[in-house]
């Protein structure tokens, strides 16, 4: 990349972690979404403060390119989607919660292109009226989607090929990798029970989870995945998540040439 080249700017809503047990709040990204971003959508990453109510959405998102929803330790809190309180102890994240689903309408009324990773696509799914699983493995006949745990384990083993996903005949995903079923990733606890309007299913799972989304009325790129896609995207096993991110980029750079 040259020095003056300009890139097109991907907004990142961060999660709001206390840290250590104080009062002191973080807004934070993981850096490997970041430096995904930069290689393979070439764009940059500029986080988003979760802020809740306080922003003016249709001001804010209008200076982006792109947004990026990413993964998170916090699951969406279940009175968003008509769901059963969480037991004690359940960690959460409301001004995350509360700043993204506003922030996804707006992207799609004004045509911001808008990728979401694991958590990410369980709040596109959110705002668009959906719901979730809180725990997938407790389901009958599902598989357990959880990180691998285990002591001393390092970053091959929580993100190796865990399960086959089956592409949608003719989908966004399908013509995009050219493949009909591939292996992905796992490291989520929740996932989608009832599919959100406007959403049709791109990828789903071997015991019948959906795997990823796309936004039908979006009116540039909008789509979504269960996997971590910023694992190794230049790896050939992982394709699919490197053709996904540099249609991003090509949505995004499309957008800052427009404006």
């Amino acid at each position: 990349m040259r020095n003056d080249e300009k890139f097109p700017v991907i907004g990142i809503p961060t999660s709001v972690l206390n840290l250590s047990d104080s009062n002191f709040k973080a807004h934070i990204s993981g850096h490997k979404y970041i430096t995904a971003l930069l290689e393979y959508s070439k764009c940059i990453a500029f986080q988003i403060p979760s802020m809740g109510k306080n922003y003016n959405y249709s001001y804010l998102v209008d200076h982006f390119d792109g947004i990026l929803l990413t993964g998170g330790r916090a699951n969406i809190e279940p009175h968003y989607y008509g769901g059963e309180p969480f037991p004690d102890g359940e960690l959460i994240d409301p001004e995350r919660d509360s700043t993204v689903l506003e922030l996804i309408p707006i992207c799609i009324k004004l045509g911001v292109p808008l990728f979401g990773i694991c958590r990410g696509l369980q709040e596109i799914n959110v705002a668009m009226g959906g719901s979730l699983h809180y725990r997938i493995h407790k389901l009958p006949g599902k598989n357990d989607h959880r990180m691998p745990k285990g002591n001393n384990i390092d970053d091959q083993e929580i993100y190796a090929l865990r399960h086959p996903i089956t592409l949608t005949k003719n989908g966004f995903f399908h013509k995009l990798s050219g493949k009909s079923e591939l292996n992905v990733n796992s490291l989520h606890g929740q996932g989608i029970d009832r599919l959100g309007q406007d959403l049709a299913i791109e990828a789903i799972s071997d015991d019948n989870i959906i795997e990823g989304i796309r936004i039908i009325n979006h009116p540039n790129f909008g789509i979504a995945v269960q996997w971590h896609a910023e694992y190794q995207p230049g790896q050939e096993d992982h394709r699919l998540s490197r053709c996904l991110y540099e249609a991003f980029g090509h949505a995004a750079r499309q957008r800052m040439l427009n404006r």
